[in-house]
């Protein structure tokens, strides 16, 4: 990034500082950052990142404008699910360090700033779980910890059969026989991943306790997994109900071969976030500090988001995760973004004034395989231009893409394109680990795609990133719950602008060509506004200026952001 370029942006805050809102919480526009700890950054040559490792390189995350960072999880487990079976809700896994290095790792993020997000996998446990062990064994108090039933005789052949058709999301049955206890367990997803039972108030005090014991260690919030699985609907006789057919796939093992009216989205769940976040307000009240933030994983409805978030009188999750930007495709014209934008902020936006918007995560393909290499920075223009809380996945502000992966001892997952190790620098394993090898292959391409080259790059990706985390500190983009404050629209098919304002001195225009095409412009406005950001398609340079009133020319793939400062 050019100095120029630095310094008029920190004009503008200087500018605009007297008037930017004041009513904005921190979570409201914040930058937050998905961290998959195992490939992050190895501290000790096992070829496998680590909590050292994260804190090694919390002082990058400040340096490229990070308000929070989400850590996939980092506790106990067998590691079925990557960490997402958990065995002890309390403990660290030996494969990520020690709780020492947890807590060292909180002292540092505090000293620069950073905010720390847990991820909190409140549907299951792992089968290895002492919970679960004590359930199997009926003993005192964990009899009904988890969901069992005794299944159904059929009639025609007089065996046992499962309760119900419901089928996993990993596919087959969601209900497994258990030899020991006589009974069938349900797991919405792998079988050693056995769902709790939230209907127990037992539960959810565990559940409560596990928020308290991480709260206390410092973290600012959680981000809570699989949020639509949590409860289930039960007959009043303690039956369950078969799921009726989608129409949507033919296989009976597949999980969309059902539609997932009893076992997804449940009026409890909604319940169980505003209880959550209760205890969340209590504890800011007993212990002081800045809010501390709930973050839902649910690929649910917006309608069903917008009562995650509150109902009027009660409070719930500050974050309901906004995924709408991530269907986006590769053919994707600016009227599609735009219909995408209007999904969301026609509910949550009209309602509750929130906003967040989410680039990518581990279970789902990067941008660049998404939407193509050339419109990685396209979309992380958007999400920073857009109001509200930007989510970044590690390696999208670089453009990082897939790499092909083999089945290995470690792993074989269908997702593990998407987990590979991050790319730091131009050196074996791209500084990711001074190991051997690396639990999943660096990506052949990181020689170009890395931190330390494109530091150098004046237009790379990290660059263009790390100048939208500097733009969202202006007054135009604090002052977004202000009347008039943000606009967006496509005002060509290909093209989308999104305006930002303090309706006082200074304005925004930021312009996206979606498109493969030249796209010429007329009147825009009866202004004189100055180039501060373009990406690498552009022909222009930050410093120059244009007369919006004329004539505009956008090149294929061209991003820019212009400023007004009255």
């Amino acid at each position: 990034m050019s100095a120029r370029l630095l310094l008029g942006l920190l004009a503008a805050l200087v500018v605009g500082g007297a008037a930017a809102s004041t009513d904005i919480d921190w979570w409201e526009n914040a930058a937050l950052y998905q961290i998959y700890p195992r490939s992050f950054q190895d501290s000790d040559g096992d070829g496998v990142g680590d909590l050292k490792g994260i804190t090694q390189r919390l002082s990058y995350l400040k340096e490229i404008g990070i308000t929070a960072t989400w850590l996939s999880p980092i506790f106990k487990s067998p590691m079925s699910d990557f960490g997402y079976d958990i065995s002890d809700f309390k403990e660290i896994d030996e494969i990520f360090g020690t709780m020492a290095d947890f807590d060292a790792m909180m002292v540092e993020a505090k000293a620069l700033g950073l905010k720390i997000i847990l991820d909190f996998v409140p549907n299951h446990s792992s089968d290895e779980c002492e919970w679960f062990q004590k359930s199997v064994n009926r003993e005192d108090g964990y009899d009904d910890f988890y969901v069992w039933h005794d299944g159904k005789l059929n009639a025609e052949t007089g065996e046992r059969e499962p309760p119900s058709n419901w089928v996993s999301v990993f596919g087959g049955s969601q209900w497994t026989w258990h030899e020991t206890r006589q009974q069938y367990f349900l797991h919405q997803f792998q079988v050693k991943q056995p769902d709790l039972n939230f209907s127990n108030p037992m539960v959810r005090e565990h559940m409560l306790d596990v928020l308290g014991f991480w709260l206390d260690r410092g973290v600012d919030g959680f981000r809570i997994d699989a949020v639509p699985h949590i409860y289930e609907h039960r007959n009043a006789d303690g039956s369950y109900r078969d799921e009726p057919l989608s129409g949507w796939n033919s296989d009976p093992n597949s999980y969309d071969y059902l539609d997932h009216i009893y076992t997804k989205d449940q009026p409890e769940t909604v319940e169980l976030m505003y209880e959550w976040r209760d205890y969340l307000l209590k504890y800011q009240q007993e212990h002081g500090g800045p809010t501390r933030v709930l973050l839902a994983e649910a690929y649910s409805p917006v309608e069903t988001l917008a009562a995650y978030f509150g109902n009027g009188t009660r409070l719930g999750t500050q974050l309901p995760m906004n995924f709408q930007l991530m269907y986006l495709s590769g053919y994707s014209t600016a009227r599609e973004v735009v219909g995408s934008i209007d999904y969301w902020m026609e509910t949550m936006w009209t309602q509750h004034q929130t906003a967040n918007w989410v680039v990518g995560n581990h279970d789902t393909q990067r941008v660049a395989n998404r939407m193509g290499a050339h419109k990685v920075d396209l979309l992380n223009v958007i999400v920073n231009a857009l109001p509200g809380a930007s989510v970044t996945y590690y390696g999208e502000e670089i453009g990082m893409s897939n790499v092909e992966t083999e089945c290995t001892e470690i792993s074989c997952d269908d997702r593990d394109g998407e987990r590979t190790p991050m790319q730091w620098a131009p050196v074996s394993n791209a500084g990711f680990s001074t190991g051997p090898s690396t639990w999943l292959p660096v990506s052949p391409d990181f020689e170009r795609y890395n931190v330390q080259t494109e530091r150098g790059v004046a237009r790379s990706s990290l660059q263009v990133f790390k100048g939208l985390q500097q733009l969202k500190q202006s007054s135009a983009f604090l002052s977004f719950k202000k009347k008039n404050g943000f606009s967006y629209e496509a005002i060509t098919e290909q093209v989308l602008q999104i305006v930002r304002t303090n309706n006082l001195n200074e304005e925004y225009r930021i312009l996206v060509n979606m498109g493969n095409g030249i796209e010429i412009i007329d009147g825009l406005a009866d202004k004189v506004f100055e180039y501060i950001l373009v990406t690498a398609y552009s022909l222009h340079r930050p410093g120059e200026m244009i007369d919006l009133s004329r004539r505009l020319l956008l090149m294929p793939y061209e991003a820019i952001v212009l400023r007004w400062l009255a």
